[in-house]
Formats: C-alpha cells, sequence, structure tokens
C-alpha cells in the first residue's frame, strides 16, 4: 500500500467535496495498516474544513477505498483528519485560513509573534503590538499557529463551528 498511489485514487474524491488532501500517511500496525488521510480547504467561512464536510468525505473516501481495494485484501484501519493545528503553515492558502490567529513566524531575521491581518500567494501581513509587519513567504524559515485558549473573538461567527 503506497501513499502517492491512495493520494491519487483519492484527489478526485476528496476533491468533490470542495476539499483537498494534505498529506496521506501509511504505517505498519502489526497484521494490519492505519492510513491516514489529512484533509483541509476554506471550508463555508473560509477558515479551514468544517467537521461536516471532513464527516461527508469520510464516508466518500471509506468507499472508494473499499470499491478500488488498493490493500490487496489486507487489512487497514482509516483515520481522516483535518491537517491540524500543529502542521507548519507552508503557503498563502495555510495563512488565510488562519486569519486572526496568533502566529510565531521564524526568518532569517529573527522571529516575530502577531496575529495574521492578511495574506496571499506572496507574502503575509500580521498585527505585530499594534504594528502591521508584512513578510515574503519565501522570506519564512517555519511558521506555527499559537494555540489560544482565550482567542479573542473578532464577530459572533468566530464561536460557531469551531475547529480544534
Amino acid at each position: 500500500m503506497n501513499s502517492a498511489d491512495i493520494s491519487a485514487l483519492l484527489t478526485p474524491v476528496v476533491t468533490a467535496h470542495d476539499l483537498e488532501i494534505d498529506r496521506v500517511e501509511v504505517t505498519a500496525a502489526g497484521k494490519r495498516s492505519v492510513v491516514r488521510v489529512f484533509l483541509d480547504g476554506d471550508g463555508p467561512a473560509g477558515k479551514g474544513p468544517s467537521l461536516d464536510q471532513i464527516a461527508a468525505a469520510t464516508r466518500s473516501i471509506s468507499a472508494a477505498l473499499d470499491d478500488d481495494d488498493p490493500t490487496g485484501g489486507r487489512p487497514y484501519t482509516l483515520e481522516v483528519s483535518s491537517r491540524g493545528v500543529g502542521r507548519p503553515l507552508t503557503d498563502g492558502k495555510h495563512f488565510r485560513r488562519n486569519s486572526g490567529r496568533l502566529v510565531v513566524v521564524s526568518t532569517a531575521d529573527g522571529e516575530v509573534t502577531g496575529r495574521i491581518v492578511e495574506a496571499d500567494d506572496a507574502q503575509v501581513t500580521i498585527d505585530v503590538d499594534g504594528q502591521p509587519q508584512t513578510i515574503a513567504l519565501a522570506a519564512i524559515d517555519k511558521a506555527l499557529v499559537k494555540v489560544e485558549l482565550n482567542r479573542p473573538l473578532t464577530d459572533a461567527s468566530d464561536d460557531e463551528d469551531e475547529e480544534l
């Protein structure tokens, strides 16, 4: 069972749900394998996939794997999830989907912590202590969302469909 083959098989299935495959991992677990599919997408609010989207995609992914049987009849466990808050932000879409969140951005010039204001495919603007700072994506060595237990809400819709 090859993660590249599974990814190729599932890409059209996931695309039908307005999602994209972030990565596929296949690991041995005794006599069976664990197939982990991590999904991403804009979601209904533009801030990542909703739980309903992930659930619907999971049913379609399971059916596609059952129909194609890329495991050759060997047993496996399927796990489907969003890409996760701990994953590095690498593309403009990752920054855009995390707009409003606190991030730690490392560049050759050092590390800054601020809230994402806006992003596109070339750069991200973050608010650092009330001052906007624009950083080219190409200059970023590493960027991670900083988990906030008491994140300030920017509007009433932020508390609905919150992904953990």
